[in-house]
């Protein structure tokens, strides 16, 4: 018999117990957030499922919802909006990928109380714009001048932002010193050991890697919270400082790399990846438009990380705040539509991925857009359940309060 708390817990295992419980606190939230915090529930049913319409095999970023798009600056310095969160990414039926988008907007939706036939629309709208982008064969990317309604809004107020404003909010001065800020919500001291092992390990990554900065040095860090599904996996902020001026500096956030939650229900092989890391990397290189500034791994004490710069831009679009208008959201899940199809054509024929003609034959056919519309629907209600066993489950202290 399924029990979803049984496999919530046995899940979530591995991961750091004290950070863990302040991601069941998360979950708790709304049943967005639950969805959101249970990827490995929604493949362990989707890999059972008889009725689920045939796909090619592509690259999926594997846990795509709603506010798993956002602003980043890119390598090159610019700005874009694009899928943004591959820690669950591997190769799969492209369906799978549309499915549980699908699924989060009727459960985002629901949970915003928004009318079920708008939810509905969009998600008829998600499926038409995704379908017609695959049909061009040619992918597209969102950057300030290519973005339209609210997306550029949201663009243009991104470019504003700054690395110095990122560092007011996460840093303090101290005397002639600047240090990370241990009184944000997201930041927690760390042991004197643990941080002078990671502060040496990163001046070592500083001084091998190619993909690093070039003259800083390492002056502080913190662990860092961030994320639903991610919580409980190590993850690290550092402050370097620029060593050839009197003042800049650089935070870098270093995340552990967990196997990926669709692994265990799917039949395709896959990559002999040298670890996790790499995995996660590669396949937002090949799906991304532009990847994030300095991406690249480590390895520290036998478990590898995802190196990134932390960004002054890197945020999603909150669905709550234009609720009521109803082309604003219009037009951000056309584009949302567009960019999960232009990751697809984008990273097609690479590493055994479908090619862009399978991509554009699948299109042609339609049998599959209701099918997909029928099965997020049953997804998003077994969701619902599945959120209220959990609270009920939590607050008579299965989870170990």
């Amino acid at each position: 018999m399924f029990s979803s708390s049984e496999e919530i817990k046995n899940f979530n295992k591995n991961r750091l117990p004290w950070a863990l419980q302040l991601k069941y606190e998360a979950m708790l939230e709304n049943a967005f957030r639950f969805f959101r915090g249970t990827c490995h529930l929604f493949y362990q049913r989707l890999s059972k499922l008889k009725n689920m319409p045939k796909s090619p095999v592509g690259w999926i970023c594997g846990d795509l919802h709603l506010e798993n798009f956002g602003s980043y600056r890119g390598g090159n310095n610019l700005v874009y909006f694009d899928l943004n969160d591959f820690d669950e990414a591997i190769k799969a039926p492209v369906l799978w990928e549309v499915l549980r988008l699908v699924t989060s907007i009727f459960i985002a939706f629901q949970t915003l109380e928004i009318d079920a036939d708008q939810s509905m629309n969009m998600a008829l709208l998600f499926i038409k714009s995704y379908r017609n982008t695959l049909l061009s064969g040619k992918e597209t990317n969102i950057d300030p001048r290519t973005a339209k309604g609210i997306v550029s809004s949201f663009l243009k107020s991104a470019e504003k932002s700054s690395s110095a404003q990122l560092l007011k909010k996460r840093a303090v001065k101290k005397g002639q010193s600047v240090q990370l800020n241990t009184k944000h919500e997201r930041h927690f001291k760390l042991d004197k050991e643990l941080k002078s092992q990671l502060s040496e390990h990163m001046q070592k990554w500083l001084g091998e890697n190619s993909y690093s900065p070039y003259n800083y040095k390492v002056k502080d860090v913190v662990y860092r919270l961030a994320g639903t599904g991610s919580l409980g996996q190590k993850r690290y902020l550092f402050l370097l400082k620029i060593t050839l001026k009197k003042e800049g500096y650089l935070l870098i956030d270093m995340k552990e790399a967990f196997p990926s939650a669709l692994l265990p229900h799917i039949k395709t092989v896959q990559p002999k990846w040298k670890n996790e890391a790499e995995r996660i990397i590669t396949v937002q290189k090949h799906m991304q438009h532009v990847s994030s500034a300095l991406l690249s791994y480590s390895i520290f004490n036998g478990a590898s990380y995802v190196m990134q710069e932390l960004q002054p831009v890197k945020d999603t679009i909150r669905f709550k705040l234009i609720r009521e208008q109803y082309r604003d959201m219009y037009q951000v899940i056309d584009a949302m539509g567009m960019l999960t199809a232009s990751s697809q054509l984008r990273s097609s024929g690479l590493n055994g991925a479908a090619t862009k003609d399978e991509l554009i034959k699948f299109a042609q056919n339609t049998d599959w857009q209701q099918e997909v519309i029928q099965l997020a629907s049953q997804q998003a209600g077994l969701t619902c359940t599945d959120y209220a066993n959990f609270e009920k489950d939590y607050r008579e202290g299965f989870y170990g309060l």
